[in-house]
Order: C-alpha cells, then structure tokens, then sequence
C-alpha cells in the first residue's frame, strides 16, 4: 500500500500566505487584515497539523500583498507567523512577522486618563518586553500585555 501525500490546500499563483498561525487565532487575523470584504480569492485552513503548534491556521490571498503597517498589526495578534510572497507560483520572499519596537496607532491604550482618549491623536507604544508582549503608552507611560490590549 502506498502512502499518498496531497497538499490540504491549492497553491496560489500570487499573492500572500499567512502560515504558522496559532488555530486560536486564524479569525482574528481575517478581521484584523478586513479579509471579509475582499473580493480575490482567500483560502482559509485551520486546525491543520504542525510540527511546531501542533495544529495551526493558514491564510492564502490571491493578489494580495500587505504594507508595514498591516504586517505590524498582525504582529500584536499573532506574532511568529510566516508570511510568502508568491508570484508565479513561487516562493519570492519569506518573512517572520516580530513585533516591531514601537507601535502607533494599531493599539488603544487602557488608561481612561490618557490623552489618546481624550484628544483626536494617534496612539503610540514602545514594545518594552517582545517575549512577553509588553507595551508601554508613550503619553501616559502606563504599560499593558497585548494579551489585554485593544485593537483600532
């Protein structure tokens, strides 16, 4: 008897993967990225086997191909991740989403007292501990775990 193996999902001509997400994770990163109102072709897989998470999620996009600041959203939620860039059904870049050093305007900060909710500014954290996910408001210097953080 031989064993067949078969991709659990198609290839995509170009566009974005977004692999190695934690299962837990995979709707909250369609959200994030607004996937729900695109028109191209997504390919969403969860709950897949991993070597690494033990089960993880997959986004493919067609013709899709995100900015920094998207990638530095996507880091608060699910960071780790692989994003590929394909074209032409080849991989052309790989890149590991890590949680850049400052974050502006993707977190509300949760001091009621802070000017970002009080005043029309943006919001702006220093990432002060990447491992644990600590972010510290630039304003009003009170830190937060992005396990209890806001999304704008």
């Amino acid at each position: 008897m031989s064993e067949k193996k078969e991709l659990q999902v198609a290839a995509l001509e170009n566009g974005t993967v977004i692999d190695h997400i934690p299962s837990d994770k995979v709707f909250t990163v369609v959200s994030l990225l607004d996937l729900q109102h695109m028109s191209t072709n997504i390919t969403i897989g969860n709950n897949l086997e991993s070597k690494k998470l033990g089960k993880k999620g997959i986004i493919k996009i067609a013709d899709r191909f995100f900015t920094d600041e998207e990638i530095s959203r996507l880091s608060v939620v699910a960071p780790n991740v692989k994003l590929n860039i394909i074209h032409n059904y080849e991989v052309v870049e790989k890149k590991e989403v890590v949680m850049p050093d400052e974050l502006k305007g993707i977190v509300k900060c949760n001091n009621p007292k802070c000017i970002t909710n009080n005043e029309p500014m943006q919001t702006w954290f220093h990432v002060t501990d990447k491992a644990q996910g600590i972010l510290k408001c630039h304003y009003c210097e009170k830190e937060q775990r992005k396990d209890n953080i806001k999304l704008i």
